[in-house]
């Protein structure tokens, strides 16, 4: 996979990026493909997932940040 491959990858939004696996698995699924594209979609798909991977890896965090922010500015009973 070339570097601009992944570059490309890597602007990726979650939703662009799980579209694209998608497709990637699909292809994997329903052809018969020569061992050279079939290893090329492979090694995509892995570059995608972990880039999903990480992307929702950061939407986690913010929402976490966010809900920590939320409950240290809440009124405390007493």
């Amino acid at each position: 996979m070339t570097d601009e491959n992944t570059t490309e990858i890597q602007s990726m939004d979650f939703e662009t990026a799980f579209s694209a696996l998608q497709e990637n698995v699909a292809q994997l699924e329903n052809e018969d493909l020569p061992l050279e594209k079939a290893l090329a979609l492979f090694e995509r798909g892995q570059i995608l997932a972990k880039h999903c991977a990480v992307l929702l890896e950061q939407a986690e965090l913010k929402v976490r940040t966010l809900t920590m922010d939320a409950d240290d500015k809440l009124p405390t009973e007493g």
